[in-house]
């Protein structure tokens, strides 16, 4: 049996990377799916194939970072689907770089604003519908940047996306009495656009490789299995979890 039979899920960040893996391996599961994103065109050719291999998905653009459209998606959902068991609020970006002491207070509020702040928007609509249906599992994408170690260069993104572990927990503490898990994944390197902008070198590629047991990165793909995990019932009692799916990064020295 299909491990997500009759479950309702939302997903952002979906048009690209680990966002629309996920898309397509939860329609493949039996979930309704509504797609976000900023990108239309993207969202469309996802709603497209997913529901041309025989699942149900929706798209609705917009811009994380906007209370309102997380509103809509949970209305979406709801409106659609008739409720909501998932959300993997996946959406995120690297954020202005560099040396800390120039980075400006716009480019490390906009990492913030983006990487944490809307997740904690979109968990803040997620959950008060998950709370009417009897519960529900919210999934955060975190890494292990500023988890395991970090790098110079991106305290932006590593403040940003630690946050969301301390999100995961007092979530998880608060409405785990609601039957509503939260846990976070942090992922090592994936094969996504933004690894590529981060590392657009082959020197850079073969340092970041090395960093992982593995000697390789993931595949978007990878990464979604973990999720359908979290997802499903085989996750029924785990929740306020940072989970490591990192190649082995976090214990090489090698």
């Amino acid at each position: 049996m299909s491990r997500l039979n009759g479950k309702v899920a939302i997903i952002t960040g979906a048009s690209a990377g680990i966002g629309r893996a996920t898309a397509k391996l939860f329609a493949a599961e039996g979930a309704k799916v509504v797609v976000g994103a900023r990108r239309q065109v993207e969202l469309d050719r996802l709603v497209a194939e997913v529901n041309g291999n025989g699942g149900e998905a929706i798209a609705l653009a917009g811009d994380v970072r906007s209370e309102d459209y997380h509103k809509a998606l949970v209305a979406t959902a709801v409106e659609h689907y008739g409720k909501l068991d998932v959300a993997f609020n996946n959406a995120g970006i690297l954020g202005e770089g560099g040396p800390s002491t120039g980075v400006s207070e716009a480019g490390f509020t906009e990492a913030l604003t983006i990487n944490l702040t809307a997740s904690f928007l979109a968990a803040k609509y997620q959950i008060a519908q998950m709370e009417k249906g009897g519960g529900g599992s919210v999934i955060f994408t975190s890494t292990f940047v500023g988890y395991s170690f970090a790098f110079p260069g991106v305290a932006a993104y590593a403040a940003s996306k630690s946050g969301l572990i301390g999100l995961t927990q007092a979530l998880a503490a608060e409405y785990g009495p609601k039957n509503i898990r939260v846990n976070a994944i942090l992922p090592g390197a994936v094969d996504t656009d933004m690894y590529r902008e981060m590392n657009n070198t082959p020197d850079k590629q073969d340092f970041i490789t090395n960093l992982h047991a593995l000697k390789r990165v993931a595949a978007p793909e990878e990464l979604a299995r973990s999720v359908l995990y979290l997802a499903s019932d085989d996750s029924s009692f785990v929740s306020g979890t940072a989970m490591l799916i990192d190649g082995g990064a976090s214990i090489t020295r090698t």
